[in-house]
């Protein structure tokens, strides 16, 4: 099984306040860069949703200083987190982390983005963060901008490796609530939101960034 047998959350150990670390970050994030060079626009305001230790963010940040970036979290602990890898960094495109509920998208403090980027949070969370996410998504998004998520999923047609049924049985004993999601009811929601999937893209460890484009808005 891979690194991901038991996924890391905010609040898993580690100093009080301190600094996160996610190990899995170090090994996925160049693979994640490189669709994102393919994805972001040339400049604006990227909204990360569940940022977790702020490793990702910070590394983006580093690879597109044209990009504005703001990262999020529910967690106390992993607002913590970003905020020391942010401060360590001292990057100026690096924003103070929204506290930000994803299945809560009628409280999120933010008007707009031009566009969305949520990592590994789709089966670490309730089908409601999901559907929160799609629809504060819709809200904050023009017509156009992208919509970014990475993670494991189940797809029809496709066989589903070992280690991702071990890993989804592994988060359903964790959190009921949690597991891998599959593929089609993830484009199902984004479309019912306005969203046209673009591209899946194969990614390392098994896993798939699904890019997603903000459509036209009734009316």
């Amino acid at each position: 099984m891979d690194d991901r047998s038991r996924p890391w959350l905010a609040g898993d150990g580690g100093p009080a306040g301190g600094k996160r670390h996610a190990p899995a970050t170090a090994r996925n994030r160049d693979a994640i860069a490189q669709i994102l060079a393919q994805t972001l626009p040339a400049s604006g305001l990227v909204l990360e949703i569940a940022s977790g230790s702020g490793e990702h963010i910070v590394h983006f940040a580093r690879c597109f200083p044209a990009l504005r970036w703001l990262p999020s979290d529910p967690d106390p602990a992993a607002l913590a987190s970003i905020t020391a890898w942010a401060d360590e960094s001292a990057l100026p495109n690096v924003s103070p982390p929204l506290q930000i509920d994803a299945a809560d998208p009628e409280a999120w403090p933010i008007g707009e983005a031009d566009a969305l980027l949520c990592i590994n949070m789709v089966h670490i969370a309730p089908w409601a963060a999901t559907l929160g996410l799609l629809h504060g998504a819709a809200m904050l998004l023009p017509q156009g901008a992208p919509l970014f998520l990475y993670g494991p999923y189940f797809r029809r047609d496709v066989e589903t490796a070992p280690s991702n049924l071990a890993f989804d049985e592994s988060l359903r004993a964790r959190d009921p609530a949690w597991g891998l999601r599959w593929a089609h009811d993830v484009e199902a929601a984004a479309t019912g939101e306005g969203f046209a999937l673009e591209r899946v893209a194969e990614m390392p460890a098994n896993n798939l960034s699904l890019i997603f484009r903000r459509g036209p808005r009734p009316g």
